[in-house]
């Protein structure tokens, strides 16, 4: 068996809105994560909707392995029951008439209730969801309703799990603690998963590659950490959001190294991923790869020590966003001890510190 679903489908909406995913492959043993990424409205839940056959494309196909769920020129379409998928919507979608058990057994009706009550007991109590049997979903938390959709999901045995933004609907606290539960519970699993998020920091920690996503187009697909680190396109890097992306002349390479001109201010980067004969590249910056220290430290080894000024402070959670003034602006996160540190303030001086490896170039034709 070809243990790959493959997957290059277009869905029309009657507005004139295109929803495309293109050549998407997913492994499908080893139980590996596939992330759609991107911001709402670039087509990630379409595009679930359409795996789980819970939407039907307009063009292309979808194949499970050997198995043909869906083809347009033949007018096949695998009806959802006969997939075997499990599914998680956003809102999970429990029925607040339903007890947790009630809940978690639905779907089980072609199974004897000796089945049922087995494999219900073994997912709830696997997902630590024992002693909540007989609670309706409004009497749990926001986790523990995330935890009863799972449980729904996961009991029928699925060959593939969908998951929609299966941590969007919690608040920030859950959410963090949730995420490492969720990434261990995947990992036991060992189900091929496609999730959908917006959120970076959910994709890097859960996913095992990422599709970017944008407005109905796949932009780019990898290894998490490539995508994030060195997108493709001027878009990918939007969509990825990466803090500073600023446009820039090369003046020159040199032992494999580039220097930039951004507005004022010179940079150095790594120059191995750019075509002979290029002037014009977008400079991309983490926000986390920029180290601030003050303007009359003691030299550091990184290759930029840039003179910045900083303009705004904005509190994010644990840390705090810095913009500065650097020639160009440029963004930091740093913790709320390194500020006090500082002593950061609007107005205040300080030196900006980059490594080269952690500015990345994207060439564009001036």
């Amino acid at each position: 068996m070809n243990e790959i679903l493959t997957a290059d489908f277009a869905l029309r909406f009657p507005e004139g809105t295109e929803i495309r995913l293109e050549n998407l492959r997913v492994p499908l043993a080893g139980g590996r994560v596939t992330v759609l990424f991107g911001a709402s409205g670039s087509g990630k839940t379409t595009a679930l909707r359409c795996l789980a056959g819970l939407a039907r494309p307009d063009s292309g196909s979808i194949h499970f392995g050997t198995e043909l769920w869906f083809e347009a020129t033949q007018n096949e379409f695998l009806l959802p029951r006969l997939r075997r998928v499990g599914f998680v919507p956003q809102d999970y979608a429990l029925f607040p008439h339903l007890s947790v058990t009630r809940n978690v057994a639905y779907g089980l009706a072609h199974l004897d209730r000796a089945e049922q009550q087995r494999r219900v007991t073994e997912t709830l109590r696997w997902l630590g969801l024992e002693g909540l049997e007989h609670r309706r979903p409004l009497e749990l938390s926001g986790g523990q309703q995330q935890r009863v959709a799972l449980a729904r999901a996961l009991v029928g045995r699925p060959r593939l799990l969908l998951l929609d933004e299966p941590l969007a609907a919690l608040d920030t606290p859950t959410r963090l603690r949730l995420r490492h539960e969720l990434r261990d519970w995947l990992r036991e699993a060992a189900l091929p998963t496609v999730l959908v998020t917006h959120d970076r920091a959910e994709a890097l920690a859960l996913g095992d590659a990422v599709v970017v996503l944008h407005e109905g187009r796949n932009l780019q697909q990898g290894p998490p950490q490539e995508v994030f680190s060195r997108p493709a396109s001027l878009m990918a890097a939007q969509t990825a959001a990466i803090e500073t992306i600023q446009p820039g002349r090369v003046l020159g390479i040199r032992e494999g190294l580039a220097t930039i001109l951004v507005v004022t201010a010179q940079l150095t980067a790594l120059a191995d991923q750019l075509p002979a004969g290029i002037t014009g590249v977008y400079a991309c910056i983490h926000a986390g790869d920029v180290m601030l220290t003050g303007p009359d430290s003691a030299p550091a080894s990184a290759r930029n020590h840039l003179p910045a000024r900083v303009r705004l402070l904005t509190r994010e959670g644990p840390m705090l966003r810095v913009e500065l003034d650097c020639g160009f602006p440029l963004t930091a996160l740093v913790t709320q001890q390194a500020c006090a540190e500082l002593g950061l303030q609007e107005g205040s001086r300080v030196t900006a510190l980059l490594k080269a490896p952690q500015i990345h170039l994207i060439p564009f034709a001036p």
